[in-house]
């Protein structure tokens, strides 16, 4: 692959859940960009959503086809609906089940997903919202939870982890190092902080037994942990993603970002400097919500990959992760 291709593997931009947008197109045919977010609730089905994932892997290379990701949580967060998708109740719900009951679930979802031509899905939410808390917004007011303590979320995500796997479909959990104790939305505020959660919390261990677990992708949360890294959003954050992610938990698979193209938390930081400073600190997959805006962020990937070698070296290794996913998936030829 030339520069401008591994760059590209480290992109996913969206795409609406009913067409392929021009902007997505140019991006997946200018600038190389491998992966795809469908964004936006639809109703139409099986059938429908696999015509858009088939033309988007029309667009892509024939040798290296597309990561097609969705939100298929449950409950409020559920994107693909319609004939031939369950309702999902909310992850809440899947939290008072059994967990081989919640396991065989997420397999039935799974092979819907894959039926639909979705390869990625960007759950479960192993976030734990503390018992009692009836002000977090982006996870406890939608429900979007196991349960209020890690040893609840701990076996429900596996469970949704195993059976997404079994349904040939990778999961994804988020939102490390954890959503569950802020009180904004990232999507929505700026100068969103955990001011609790410590390198060692308890809160983190559902995302140690995903690990464990072998879920092939980790969401990184863009909120500031002051009391692990106050300087950088968790995303930014080398301490976060490469120390205690990549190296305490052991996490060799692929590591992608909230959105980091309409969040109003990351709204400081130029287009291009969120990819860059994302790749730095130990990431390998930037997503954004705005297709538009991967011309700038190839840009500034290429020239910082151009002024260092060390950070050429992180494009390679992270551009290295995701094909090996796409190895795995059968997307590779």
């Amino acid at each position: 692959m030339s520069e401008a291709q591994r760059v590209g593997q480290l992109l996913m931009v969206d795409c609406p859940t009913t067409g392929v947008a021009a902007a997505t197109a140019t991006a997946i045919q200018t600038y190389h960009v491998g992966s795809v977010i469908l964004d936006g609730t639809t109703y139409q089905g099986v059938t429908a959503t696999k015509a858009v994932t088939t033309r988007l892997q029309g667009l892509a290379p024939a040798s290296v086809k597309l990561l097609v990701s969705t939100d298929q949580e449950g409950g409020l967060v559920q994107r693909l609906r319609g004939s031939g998708f369950s309702t999902i109740p909310s992850a809440l719900t899947q939290g008072t089940w059994y967990h081989g009951t919640l396991w065989s679930k997420a397999v039935t979802w799974a092979q819907q997903l894959h039926a639909a031509g979705v390869n990625v899905n960007l759950a479960p939410v192993v976030d734990t919202v503390p018992p009692g808390d009836t002000d977090n917004p982006p996870i406890g007011d939608l429900d979007r939870e196991f349960g209020h303590y890690p040893t609840t979320v701990i076996p429900h995500g596996d469970a949704f982890v195993r059976g997404m796997a079994e349904g040939g479909v990778d999961a994804t959990a988020k939102h490390f190092p954890g959503l569950g104790r802020v009180t904004g939305n990232t999507d929505t505020t700026s100068g969103v902080r955990d001011t609790i959660t410590g390198p060692n919390d308890p809160y983190l261990e559902p995302f140690q037994s995903a690990v464990q677990a072998h879920v092939p992708f980790v969401m990184m949360s863009t909120a500031i942990y002051t009391r692990i890294d106050s300087a950088h959003p968790a995303a930014f954050s080398s301490t976060i993603v490469t120390g205690i992610l990549r190296q305490r938990f052991g996490f060799a698979g692929v590591v992608i970002s909230d959105d980091l193209g309409a969040a109003k938390q990351v709204s400081g930081y130029s287009v291009g400097s969120r990819a860059v400073d994302f790749i730095r600190a130990g990431g390998d997959l930037v997503l954004t919500v705005d297709a538009g805006q991967a011309g700038a962020m190839t840009a500034a990937l290429l020239q910082a990959a151009s002024a260092s070698s060390s950070f050429r070296a992180l494009v390679d290794a992270s551009a290295l992760r995701v094909l090996t996913a796409k190895s795995a998936l059968g997307l590779l030829h």
